[in-house]
């Protein structure tokens, strides 16, 4: 591993990208740190304390710490993602969109202009959203964390809010383009991993205090380093499915008859579906920050992380959401016509219409144990935390995305080296790039 990460730098156009996005994430966390005017900052991180559970916390975590601080890049790169998850969505709705999802490169920048399009007009309505909540928010003493309420406040905030959000998705484009890894994913992980040290001095100090004892912060660590084992073999597992092609003659040549293989991820939807179902199950607890009234107050209390109906909810939102982003992202019947038209077969199956599904049947059946391997990871720190009161300092999410952008990374360092004839970070086998 030492030896591969060596040779990366020894490859010039390879330690200009490094180097290259290593500097855009500092530009980033840079950003993180710089303040939207208006705001009394002690007031809204005493806020914070209060809505860590909440959507506000989710939004925060996946922003690096800026929604807090309520910095240029409050909204982090969220609206983008959204945008994104949301085209894909109506691809499957919209004839048109469908159409250019199919016609190559072109038909990629088209989609791509439109997340654009569509960032921008998120941001906007989210900006408005949060300039009208912090106006009728108080900290913790009743004190007000806008200084100067009003219509000029909320158009300062919104223009700066969405500068930001099409800054960030600027950085993450150039990333992708110029440097190593996919952009977007990059400025998440570093917002994740930037609160690392935060988590590791709380770890010393609950010591120090005698609140942690030296063996269970053993036990936190081997089982974080056993999580993040079994994610990495989860995110590589593949069912291969045969696929045999006819011989055919094209002229004096001969084309085909080589066996090949249809590879199926176990876990196809990534980390959209624990996402997908925080953001709803999250939702109670924020309403019931602004609207003081019992019945919101009692569907907070139920839905509270660590609750058995949270978690029951959340194991089952998790897994629709596996199947449902699955069936939107993979098509059983466009795989089997793609096939059929090159000549291609699973031995046993005829081509065609039962071949999709054949593949459907097999896609369903692992897609389940995706969804459960999904859950418990997802799941896991809450239970540890509220059942055995063992401060777990990265949530389930946080860990699958760092260990999926961190694989995806490495695949793609990989790459570059072993096409110019060095040594991979894996002497035997090689990294698989994740689908993304």
């Amino acid at each position: 591993m030492i030896e591969g990460f060596q040779n990366a730098t020894k490859i010039p156009e390879l330690r200009r990208r490094l180097f290259f996005t290593f500097a855009m994430l500092a530009v980033y966390r840079v950003g993180v740190h710089i303040p939207t005017p208006g705001i009394d900052r002690h007031a809204l991180a005493a806020f914070f304390d209060q809505v860590k559970d909440t959507i506000f916390g989710l939004f925060n975590l996946f922003s690096g710490g800026a929604l807090e601080q309520f910095s240029v890049f409050s909204l982090g790169i969220m609206p983008y993602i959204s945008a994104s998850i949301i085209l894909q969505l109506l691809t499957v709705v919209f004839p048109y969109l469908e159409r250019l999802s199919k016609e190559g490169e072109v038909g990629r920048r088209k989609i791509t202009q439109y997340t654009r399009y569509g960032t921008v007009v998120l941001s906007i309505i989210q900006g408005l959203m949060i300039s009208f909540g912090l106006e009728g928010t108080r900290g913790p003493a009743g004190e007000a964390i806008v200084l100067e309420p009003g219509w000029k406040f909320r158009m300062m905030t919104v223009v700066t809010l969405t500068s930001g959000t099409a800054f960030i998705m600027w950085l993450g484009e150039q990333i992708t383009e110029r440097g190593i890894g996919n952009g977007i994913s990059l400025i998440i992980f570093a917002g994740i991993v930037a609160r690392l040290p935060s988590g590791i001095t709380s770890t010393f100090q609950f010591v120090q205090e005698g609140e942690l004892g030296i063996l269970v912060v053993l036990f936190i660590v081997a089982l974080m380093i056993a999580v993040v084992g079994t994610i990495i073999f989860m995110e590589r597992g593949q069912r291969r499915i045969p696929v045999q092609y006819a011989k055919r003659v094209v002229g004096r040549k001969m084309y085909g008859g080589q066996s090949s293989h249809l590879p199926l991820k176990i876990n196809t939807s990534g980390v959209i579906p624990p996402i997908f179902a925080s953001s709803i199950l999250i939702f109670p607890a924020t309403v019931a920050q602004f609207v003081q009234h019992p019945w919101a107050q009692a569907a907070a209390a139920y839905l509270a992380p660590g609750q058995w109906l949270h978690d029951l909810l959340y194991m089952a939102l998790i897994v629709f959401f596996c199947y449902f982003y699955t069936a939107v992202v993979f098509n059983p019947v466009d795989v089997a016509e793609n096939m059929k038209k090159f000549g291609g077969y699973i031995p046993g199956i005829r081509p065609g219409q039962k071949t999709a599904e054949f593949i459907d049947r097999v896609l369903s059946r692992i897609t389940l144990g995706g969804a459960i391997y999904l859950s418990i990871v997802a799941l896991l720190p809450t239970i540890l935390i509220s059942q055995f009161n063992v401060p777990f300092f990265f949530g389930g999410t946080a860990l699958l995305i760092v260990v999926g952008v961190a694989l995806d990374t490495v695949g793609q360092l990989e790459t570059h080296m072993i096409t110019r004839n060095y040594e991979g970070f894996m002497k035997r086998g090689r990294l698989r790039g994740r689908r993304g």
